[in-house]
């Protein structure tokens, strides 16, 4: 079997979108040739009068019946065609499409007249469409032998070995017998066929070209972006170690490993053991962004979000707990469905959200978290009533280190980077995450806020 697949569009979506697209609007385009047969059919024998025979009448009709019937199984087999290079695709299902739409073209042309039938300028129109989709020489072959047949059909009724179906009321005078005017249309019939295979296929080809370039730009922009992914991680790991190691040597001397210390100097050391422990955060944070961004896979296994909710919640548990904060968590799912996803990535997302929930609530304040299901998709809410954030900066705040205004005046420490993450994570599951300040949860002083995120049970691996 030929691989009609161009060797650079293996793996590019937007290519296979296009076809996809093309293929369904070749059906829908079908659908309303079937109402325009069946429109003109009436409408020319029992308005205009013309005379079609029973044969003619009967072979139109089936013939229109089949075209129905093929395209809505074309319909219901293209939802299940995959976009593997290598197997039956989207290339072949076009060529499939021609191929039937010229032989229900040929036949309808065949029992309207054939050479004084008006329908025969529908093969122009089959090829270039065609051409649009499939590779030239596949074009060139499938009308070269359409033409061929063509020209058997009129030979065949020229020499009256097969009858000819003339529409009596369409053409006073046959011309299937006439050979000098057979010949001159035939020579015309075809010259129309291939140059406009030929053109369309040249206009084609420079569009691919284009594409074609465009995509091996895509893909070195994407490996210089992964180059300079690698470098940050590379320099911000170094980063880490030196800060890590002075966060250690001040454990040490916090504990008073080495001696007692004088409390004025253990304030110093603890505002300076804070300020470490930001900065590993922020190193964390961008290491995290950096890991989204330069690798590719994703670990997919079923997920059950109450044991992965409970354990985010468990772990943050005792810091809830230091300032006070009521932090609970329900599951109001009836049905308790698992989804499918990365465990990892997953945690990172819900880990953000809680603990900003409590990093910026009030003391003696409530964080709620609730798993519930809505439309087939799972939706987890968190919310709390701590300094809310400003409407006019809610658009800005999934955005790469941006940091909210009031935020910044109640803790320096943060990168901004978090919800970039989760909003990154969630999308990555094929679903997204919104945010409501004030929430259900706020006060008039503490409005609170409230971040939804909403996941598919079966994300898809590939969209159309």
């Amino acid at each position: 079997m030929k691989n009609l697949v161009p060797e650079w569009a293996g793996e590019y979506k937007e290519f296979w979108a296009s076809i996809r697209k093309r293929n369904l609007w070749l059906i829908e385009l079908r659908y309303g040739v079937v109402v325009m047969l069946v429109f003109c059919l009436i409408i020319s024998k029992y308005i205009f009068k013309v005379d079609y025979s029973d044969t003619q009448f009967i072979a139109i009709s089936v013939i229109t019946i089949c075209i129905f019937v093929y395209n809505s199984i074309l319909h219901k087999v293209r939802k299940f065609l995959k976009c593997n290079p290598h197997g039956f695709n989207p290339l072949y299902f076009s060529l499939i499409q021609m191929i039937l739409d010229l032989i229900a073209l040929l036949l309808l042309v065949y029992f309207t007249g054939s050479i004084e039938s008006p329908l025969y300028m529908l093969f122009v129109f089959h090829t270039i469409i065609g051409s649009l989709v499939l590779p030239s020489i596949v074009v060139y072959v499938v009308a070269g032998s359409f033409v061929m047949l063509f020209i058997a059909m009129l030979t065949l009724e020229h020499f009256n070995v097969i009858p000819h179906h003339q529409v009596i009321g369409l053409m006073q005078i046959p011309l299937y017998d006439n050979i000098h005017f057979v010949v001159v249309f035939l020579l015309t019939f075809t010259f129309m066929i291939f140059v406009s295979v030929y053109l369309t296929s040249k206009i084609v080809g420079q569009l691919y070209d284009l594409e074609k370039n465009l995509y091996d730009s895509i893909k070195k922009i994407n490996a210089a972006e992964k180059e300079k992914q690698k470098y940050i991680m590379g320099i911000v790991h170094e980063i880490k170690a030196p800060i890590a190691a002075v966060a250690s040597y001040l454990d040490i001397v916090l504990q008073k490993f080495l001696g007692p210390i004088d409390e004025t100097v253990e304030d110093k050391l603890r505002r300076a053991k804070y300020r470490t422990d930001e900065g590993i955060q922020l190193i964390n944070d961008v290491l995290n962004v950096s890991k989204l961004t330069l690798y590719d896979q994703f670990d997919e296994e079923e997920l059950d979000l109450e044991e992965l909710i409970s354990s985010v919640i468990k772990r943050l548990n005792p810091v809830a707990t230091s300032h006070l904060i009521e932090l609970s968590f329900e599951d109001k799912r009836g049905e308790k469905k698992k989804i499918t996803g990365d465990k990892f990535l997953l945690d990172i997302a819900f880990s953000n959200l809680i603990g900003n929930a409590i990093k910026y609530g009030t003391d003696g304040g409530k964080v709620e978290v609730v798993l519930n299901t809505e439309d087939h998709n799972q939706v987890i809410t968190v919310a709390d009533d701590g300094v809310g954030i400003p409407a006019n900066e809610l658009p800005k705040i999934f955005n790469d280190f941006y940091r909210a205004s009031n935020v910044k005046k109640i803790s320096s420490d943060g990168s901004g980077l978090g919800l970039s993450v989760v909003k990154k994570v969630v999308e990555r599951h094929g679903g997204h995450v919104k945010v409501e300040s004030p929430s259900k949860l706020g006060r008039m002083k503490n409005p609170g806020t409230c971040f939804t995120i909403i996941l598919p049970i079966n994300h898809p691996k590939e969209t159309e």
